[in-house]
């Protein structure tokens, strides 16, 4: 129903930075929430950053500042910049797409993972 191919992922030094894509398509709602979670090794995973398709932001505290959000609705595509990395930051990064404005939870949609890598 809904298809999510992400680009961007590779190897960074600390303080470097990355910038990770997800194009979307398929049966795409006008209310949506598209975004990031991440996954290290022995860790659960985590959101990331979130942004509804009427422009409303989230982030954790670990990457506030730091990470910064964006999308083409028309193209239905969502852009996430990694500013600043650190070693912590070294994980799976998904796409996630949902109907509606909660972002409190995943959809059930997901991409196929970007492996980012921070290590000098």
């Amino acid at each position: 129903q809904v298809q999510l191919v992400e680009s961007g992922g590779g190897l960074v030094q600390p303080g470097g930075s990355l910038r990770l894509s997800c194009a979307a398509s398929g049966s795409i709602l006008r209310l949506n929430v598209m975004g990031w979670y991440r996954q290290a090794p022995g860790k659960e995973r985590e959101l990331v950053a979130t942004m509804t398709s009427i422009g409303n932001t989230n982030y954790p505290d670990s990457v506030k500042g730091r990470f910064t959000i964006s999308r083409d609705n028309a193209r239905n595509t969502v852009h996430l910049q990694m500013n600043s990395l650190k070693p912590d930051d070294t994980a799976i990064y998904y796409c996630n797409c949902r109907a509606g404005l909660d972002w409190s939870r995943p959809g059930d949609y997901w991409g196929q993972g970007s492996q980012v890598t921070v290590s000098s």
